[in-house]
């Protein structure tokens, strides 16, 4: 009997994303019919249904939804694998798929992208943004390469390493009654509009590390998309922000802003980059991981204690240490 093969993985995946036989066909460039019979093939082999007919449309059932998950893991490591593949036979070193999953990282990673490329001519650089907040399944199903992020995910199979440290601050506007303040208490946001990037408060550090632990929240929660229109309206009195104080202090020139410390400690963060262990040893990762990390000591050539009080508060462990498999952030 003939096993599951690639095909009916990739029309599980099809159908899936286009909602219909006749669609996925489409994009497979398979007839309808053909396609049908594939299914209706492996069914039989396999003695179980994995679709049922609601009206025109189709849903999984048990036996579909689980092999539609294993679909959805093996199909990208397949394409992973061709393309790699394909580049090693025509002399190609490869291209590095970089997913981000925070605003502020962009903004980071510009500043290492130009001397990358330039010292890699043969490496191609892709920058995928879609993945916020959903960044290590994309790592581990190898849609992407490297995942710069400030909240790491521990599993199994990972490696992180921290390459940019940084403070996240109260970005006031200046007529801000708080502009020249030291620092900020929880309770002084209780009658703000506090201005974020469209991101659940539950992965905001000024809620989970400050506003949430006093049990305080701010008047009004407003999302916005775009660092300088957040800024803009900071800067016209319409709200207050948090964000990195590097980007702040890059902006400056532009917008009348000014940080301010949340709390007398503040909240220290990092930008972490996420590798699987099995790319470890690719040069051209290495590389771009060397470049990160000198980057950094170059702005911080002392090693500073909330890099490594940071480190052990996640339970992080450094590039070659391994990591614990556990979901920690």
């Amino acid at each position: 009997m003939a096993g599951i093969e690639r095909i009916h993985l990739e029309i599980l995946v099809a159908v899936d994303r286009y909602g219909s036989l006749t669609a996925a066909a489409e994009k497979l460039h398979l007839t309808q019919s053909a396609l049908s019979h594939s299914m209706r093939k492996l069914e039989d082999q396999l003695g179980v249904a994995l679709w049922r007919r609601e009206g025109r449309s189709l849903s999984p059932t048990q036996a579909g939804v689980y092999l539609l998950s294993v679909a959805h893991r093996l199909v990208p490591q397949f394409a992973h694998t061709e393309e790699r593949l394909r580049q090693f036979a025509q002399g190609e070193r490869g291209t590095l798929r970089i997913g981000m999953e925070c605003h502020p990282c962009y903004q980071w990673l510009l500043k290492i992208a130009s001397r990358y490329l330039d010292a890699w001519p043969a490496v191609d650089m892709d920058v995928k943004q879609k993945f916020q907040f959903g960044g290590i399944g994309a790592l581990l199903g190898y849609e992407i390469d490297l995942l710069v992020t400030p909240d790491p995910l521990y599993r199994k199979g990972l490696h992180w390493e921290p390459v940019f440290d940084y403070e996240q601050v109260l970005v006031v506007g200046p007529e801000h009654p708080l502009r020249d303040a030291t620092h900020v208490e929880p309770e002084q946001l209780a009658d703000e509009i506090l201005i974020t990037y469209p991101v659940p408060p539950d992965r905001l550090d000024i809620y989970t590390r400050f506003l949430a632990p006093a049990g305080m929240a701010p008047k009004r929660h407003k999302e916005i998309e775009t660092t300088d229109i957040m800024l803009q309206m900071v800067a016209n009195g319409r709200g207050v922000a948090a964000l990195p104080r590097w980007l702040v202090v890059e902006y400056a020139d532009r917008f009348p802003v000014y940080p301010v410390r949340l709390g007398p400690s503040g909240v220290d963060k990092q930008i972490f980059l996420g590798i699987r262990e099995a790319d470890v040893e690719i040069d051209y990762v290495q590389a771009f991981l060397a470049m990160a990390l000198a980057h950094r000591d170059a702005a911080d050539p002392i090693p500073r204690k909330p890099r490594a009080e940071a480190q052990r508060r996640r339970g992080g462990r450094g590039l070659g240490e391994g990591a614990p498999d556990a979901e920690l952030g």
